[in-house]
């Protein structure tokens, strides 16, 4: 290639800042670092999964009627909107007044453990011990304690933790701590400042060990409550899926049954409610009446003993008939009388948990129980809705509003079903004084007798009519039956849901991986030097035409130290690169240098020096570093008298300042003193003249000159030269040097300039056989022994 030719643009193409071609065998070189994270995350995922304690799934089905939601058997459209009450019997399953009332038929106030591999392990039912626990005392909460026994009479109980919850009686809490071992006896009663409980040996055994933690309701409340989870089993479906999640599966099933099972009884519970507020009505009415009852028929008995009359007379009969039957209609409205004016008494006050409907005492007004239907139906889905809300929601001031209307409505109706009463109890009355002024025209015996047998009479009918009523609500009441069922009872899963081992190990060997990977990426992506010479020679638009290994000695004259090394064989390629740049058998004139001190110009100028004066070729090699003159120490040299002597006119004849070296064809000018003028030294026609006549007598001459980024003067010995080396260290000079360098290229137009890539040290790179030095082979001459290379990120 002709210095006159122009070079190729090797800038071209797209580059990515990380090149998974250089990564990938970066990320392989570091794989014991790798390996070591990977066994760490994987024994931190091992100890995750073996001291988290296990939790597993416990579900099972309830069926909710839609149209007879729960409590609330009375349809209510004014409230609810579709799928509303549904969704309030989701809440209601997780609220509190259910959880509570579920607790209180289970005994989960004391968890047993046992020692584990581990962690301990909650057992359930067949327990070693049984702890009772009295309430009315203070009590240790929340805190594991060990118990252990060697005999079958002694137990000591221990207190490993720090700190315990105390619950008083009063319902405060207070923490303790630093609680002493104490012995007792089982199946005895004890009492201490800090707990009252009673142990029994169940286990059968003369020694073990145990341990317990006492948990009070409110916590079992809390737990029990937000642990619950509640769906619908389908979309547009009334089945719900209950689930929980437990660490001992038995003891979850046990709840989930109790729950749904408590959930019916409170539901039928509820369902009875009307039936009871009517029998207890009955029974209050019944009870004066029945005592009447046996009051009159023990007067009749008498009269018909002392006066020896037994039947009446056939006028008598018809009386005593009509006047039975009037009475007996002035009872029946004289109780419908008494109904109204306690219906309004509960409504004035409000009272709605206490009002009996009107169709269980025979009262056949369908208006009337019409509203007062949905009076208890709104009542009982306020108490419902206040079980999850408060007064101030919105659909509990719609219900409080719905009441209130309804409560207005019936007490209107109250008005005119009293004034109805009232007439029909005064007409009755009238009827009854009519028949009564028959009644007089009989003897006086009979008219005694009817007397008797009249009131003994009537209050048998109206002992009978409330007795019938009672039965007919009592039927009623054992009719009842919740419209809600349980479609599954409770079933553990087997599988584990949490801690999930394959999981867990799957993740730790992903963090295993990605930290490291992580850690080279991070590193390529914020690394500022250049590393990959295949890099340098994508980003550079100069070609790179030799790369010079690592110099692992001390000495810096390798091509002359060890002819045979990797470095010396890279100079020889550098050297037989040159050939390509100019004529063949053309006297070489080029000028090595860099951006800044250190990547090695004054190390490549020496030896590739070296390699030309062993070809046989007259070499010179000149140190223009005036400020900083360094190649005299390595060949044993004066720096007394140099360059800047000669340029600077206190000597005359250049042969004068040339130094000879003790290697063969190799000679040299050193920079001499350091003057106080180098740049203007350099500019000045001598050094010009000294170069045209050392061409006459080198074959190679080598200008050692100033880095470009530190001195302004070294582009201006371009034009004394045929073309110019531009140094790069590996893991040294900077990304930026790059711009610079192709900066020169394009906005000065410097041409004929090349790279050379110093300082390889190939177990950095990707790639072993790339480019061109150090693709010779690196370790297999004499230097580039195998070594035992420890492992770097």
């Amino acid at each position: 290639m002709s210095i006159d030719q122009e070079e190729y643009d090797f800038g071209t193409g797209e580059d990515s800042s990380l090149d998974l071609k250089v990564i990938f065998p970066k990320i392989l070189r570091i794989w014991p670092w790798i390996l070591i994270s990977l066994v760490v995350w994987l024994s931190i995922a091992f100890f995750i999964t073996q001291t988290t304690p296990p939790k597993y799934r416990v579900s099972s089905k309830f069926f909710i009627k839609e149209n007879d939601k729960g409590f609330s058997f009375f349809e209510n459209p004014a409230l609810q909107e579709q799928g509303m009450g549904l969704t309030n019997e989701m809440i209601i399953l997780k609220s509190r007044p259910i959880v509570e009332a579920t607790l209180e038929k289970l005994d989960f106030n004391v968890e047993y453990y046992k020692e584990g591999t581990f962690i301990l392990e909650e057992i359930y039912k067949k327990t070693p011990i049984i702890v009772e626990i009295d309430w009315k005392a203070p009590q240790l909460l929340d805190g594991k304690i060990n118990i252990e026994w060697s005999t079958r009479d002694k137990y000591t109980l221990t207190f490993p933790l720090d700190s315990y919850n105390q619950l008083l009686p009063d319902g405060s809490y207070q923490n303790l701590s630093q609680i002493e071992s104490v012995s007792y006896s089982f199946g005895e009663w004890h009492e201490t400042p800090y707990f009252k409980l009673k142990i029994n040996n169940t286990s059968g055994t003369e020694k073990g060990n145990s341990f317990f933690i006492v948990r009070d309701r409110n916590y079992l409340v809390n737990v029990y409550s937000q642990g619950l989870f509640v769906e619908l089993a389908q979309k547009n479906s009334s089945i719900l899926d209950l689930s929980l999640l437990v660490r001992n599966r038995p003891k979850g099933e046990a709840y989930l049954n109790a729950l749904m099972e408590t959930y019916l009884e409170l539901e039928l519970q509820e369902k009875n409610e009307i039936a009871n507020r009517t029998i207890d009505f009955i029974d209050s009415q019944v009870a004066g009446v029945a005592d009447s009852l046996s009051s009159f028929e023990n007067q009749l008995q008498n009269y018909r003993s002392s006066n020896q009359i037994f039947d009446l007379s056939t006028e008598s009969s018809a009386v005593f008939d009509q006047l039975t039957d009037i009475e007996r209609q002035i009872a029946e409205a004289s109780l419908k009388r008494r109904y109204y004016q306690s219906l309004k008494n509960y409504l004035v006050r409000e009272n709605y948990n206490e009002i009996v409907v009107p169709s269980g005492l025979g009262i056949d007004d369908p208006y009337l129980n019409g509203l007062i239907e949905n009076l208890l139906e709104v009542q009982v889905e306020r108490s419902r809705l206040l079980a999850t809300q408060t007064e101030l929601s919105p659909q509990v001031r719609a219900a409080n509003q719905r009441l209130a209307d309804l409560n207005t409505s019936i007490q209107e109706i109250l008005t005119n079903v009293e004034s109805n009463n009232l007439m029909t109890i005064n007409d009755l009355e009238s009827r009854k004084k009519s028949i009564e002024s028959s009644f007089r025209s009989l003897p006086q015996a009979e008219q005694n007798l009817i007397k008797y047998q009249r009131q003994a009479t009537l209050t048998e009918n109206i002992y009978n009519f409330l007795s019938e009523k009672r039965a007919e609500s009592a039927i009623s009441k054992a009719s009842n039956s919740p419209a809600n069922k349980i479609i599954e009872y409770a079933r553990a899963g087997v599988l584990q849901i949490s801690p999930k081992p394959i999981r867990n190990y799957v993740v730790a060997g992903f963090l295993g991986l990605f930290f490291p990977i992580l850690f080279v990426l991070g590193k390529e992506f914020f690394k500022t030097k250049i590393e990959d010479p295949k890099y340098l020679e994508k980003k550079l638009k100069i070609p790179v035409i030799s790369t010079i290994l690592f110099n692992k000695t001390k000495e810096n004259l390798v091509v002359f130290g060890n002819r045979k090394s990797g470095i010396t064989e890279g100079f020889r390629s550098l050297r037989s690169n040159i050939k390509f740049l100019v004529p063949k058998e053309k006297q070489l004139t080029f000028m090595i240098t860099s951006t800044i001190s250190g990547e090695g110009k004054t190390f490549c100028a020496m030896n590739l020096a070296s390699v030309y004066s062993l070809t046989g070729k007259k070499t010179i090699l000149i140190g223009c570093d005036l400020r900083k003159p360094k190649i005299f120490d390595d060949f044993s040299l004066k720096n007394d008298i140099g360059l800047s002597t000669y340029l600077s006119g206190q000597q005359d004849d250049w042969t004068k300042i040339v130094k000879n070296t003790k290697f063969e064809n190799l000679d040299l000018i050193v920079s001499g003193p350091i003057p106080p003028n180098p740049s203007e030294l350099l500019f000045s026609v001598n050094f010009e003249k000294l170069i045209n006549e050392l061409k006459s007598v080198y074959d190679v001459i080598i200008l050692d000159t100033p880095p470009v980024g530190l001195v302004s003067e070294t582009l201006d010995l371009l034009t004394l030269v045929d073309f110019t080396l531009f140094v790069f260290r590996q893991n040294y000079s900077d990304k930026s040097f790059i711009d610079a360098v192709n900066g020169l290229k394009e906005q000065k137009g410097i041409r004929n300039i090349y790279a050379v890539f110093n300082g390889l040290d190939a177990s950095k790179v990707s790639y072993g056989g790339y480019g061109y030095s150090y693709g010779y082979g690196y370790g297999y001459y004499d230097t580039d022994k195998k070594t035992k290379r420890s492992f770097k990120i």
